[in-house]
């Protein structure tokens, strides 16, 4: 068991520096067209992930799997808010917004115990309570720092607590249910791919041949930490598994900052700080039961 534990915190560890990692990625991409970029992502992954099931033998279970009306309504919605997530992600980190992705995956987890209580009926806690005052408290900050909402980190922390959601009602292990979400967004993709090449502006007339292998690796970006998370995913505690994966807004977070020369002033920083504070509440208040002896 220790073996396997310690085999999936490093799977762990390594997924989420990847996913972290990659913002420098997407960043020598910055100077081809955002959307463009999603859609070779999308069709990149799509072609990445079916060779991964044919070489799995897993092709013919997909394609019976796609074939279930329900498994299909349920896909559908997942991969419209990775579309979101995806999409708001590469504009982001493109545009010189690196540190408002940071705090919308910071955001994430404590949207996540929101949408508990609120879709789920969960109990708030105390400590959770005062997590959350904290965390709107934070995103009022921001706005008044920005001079707008972050929408950035809003929409981040949104689609992907949702996508999160919607994801527990597919019957499927996390590689296959991205396989067929991809599956879903290829025609769009390939749609945007094609109009992308027609109008003589995008990546197939912008790149050359240094960005052309960082544009077909995006389908190798997506699918290598999603299969290290998967086999994470079935050997780590989620109480382990939850924490560890704030490494990706700290990476992110350094990124902006310290890389990429982003403004920190004073006001947002603490705006960062109280989202910390909240993480930490709500990561003592999880492990908390979990460490208790019942007498």
């Amino acid at each position: 068991m220790d073996r396997e534990l310690g085999a999936g915190v490093r799977s762990a560890v390594a997924s989420f520096l990847l996913w972290g990692g990659f913002t420098a990625y997407w960043k020598l991409l910055s100077d081809l067209p955002a959307i463009e970029l999603v859609g070779w992502r999308v069709a990149m992954a799509c072609a990445a992930l079916w060779a991964a099931q044919m070489m799995r033998r897993r092709r013919h279970v997909m394609i019976a799997t796609l074939r279930d009306p329900g498994v299909r309504r349920h896909l559908a919605i997942a991969a419209v808010l990775l579309a979101v997530n995806w999409s708001t992600y590469v504009i982001a980190v493109t545009g010189g917004r690196v540190l408002e992705t940071a705090l919308g995956y910071f955001l994430s987890p404590l949207l996540t115990v929101a949408i508990g209580v609120v879709a789920l009926g969960e109990h708030l806690d105390a400590a959770r309570r005062a997590a959350m005052l904290l965390a709107g408290t934070a995103i009022i900050i921001m706005t008044v720092s920005y001079g707008r909402l972050p929408w950035v980190a809003v929409l981040l922390a949104g689609s992907w607590s949702f996508y999160g959601w919607v994801k527990r009602r597919v019957p499927l292990n996390p590689v296959e249910s991205l396989t067929g979400e991809v599956t879903i967004l290829a025609p769009v993709a390939l749609a945007v791919v094609a109009m992308g090449a027609v109008n003589g502006e995008g990546v197939t007339t912008i790149a050359d041949a240094t960005t052309w292998p960082l544009v077909i690796g995006t389908g190798a970006i997506t699918a290598v930490p999603l299969l290290l998370f998967a086999h994470a995913a079935q050997r780590v505690p989620f109480t382990l598994l939850g924490p560890l994966g704030w490494l990706i807004p700290i990476i992110n977070f350094g990124l902006g900052w310290i890389a990429y020369n982003e403004d920190l002033p004073p006001a947002r920083l603490v705006g960062f700080a109280m989202v910390w504070v909240a993480l930490v509440i709500v990561a003592i208040a999880q492990a908390r039961p979990a460490n208790t002896t019942p007498t």
